[in-house]
């Protein structure tokens, strides 16, 4: 069993900037692809990066979002710069096992085996 806790969301302006955390824990855990997805109300989930030995972006936050991962592994980062209210959303980190993950794919929800809580991001004007 693989346990995600996220951390970082919270009251941004308009043209500023979060770090978003997600902590994974259990047996391999430090070595499973990492997502960022997120939902805003009355929208569906969207995929927003992903990081395995690769890095991947939505075209929407693409030049604007970083994905980054800690030297251990159990840790995985999203610095979002520039935010927009189109931004504003409840951000969930996945995780899902390194031999399953596809990088043709990684914007597909069912791909993803574990999901976090969500944090949510509030952008204002």
């Amino acid at each position: 069993q693989v346990h995600l806790v996220e951390s970082g969301g919270g009251l941004v302006q308009s043209g500023g900037s979060l770090r978003l955390s997600c902590t994974a824990s259990g047996v391999g855990s430090d070595s499973y692809a990492i997502g960022w997805f997120r939902q805003a109300p009355g929208k569906k989930r969207e995929g927003v990066s992903a990081i395995n030995f690769r890095k991947f972006y939505a075209d929407s936050v693409k030049g604007r979002f970083t994905i980054s991962r800690d030297s251990a592994g159990n840790t995985v980062y999203l610095q979002m710069n520039r935010l927009k209210p189109d931004d504003a959303a409840v951000y969930y980190c996945a995780a899902d096992h390194p031999d399953a993950f596809s990088g043709n794919s990684w914007w597909l929800e069912p791909l993803w085996d574990y999901w976090g809580q969500g944090t949510e991001v509030i952008v204002q004007s």
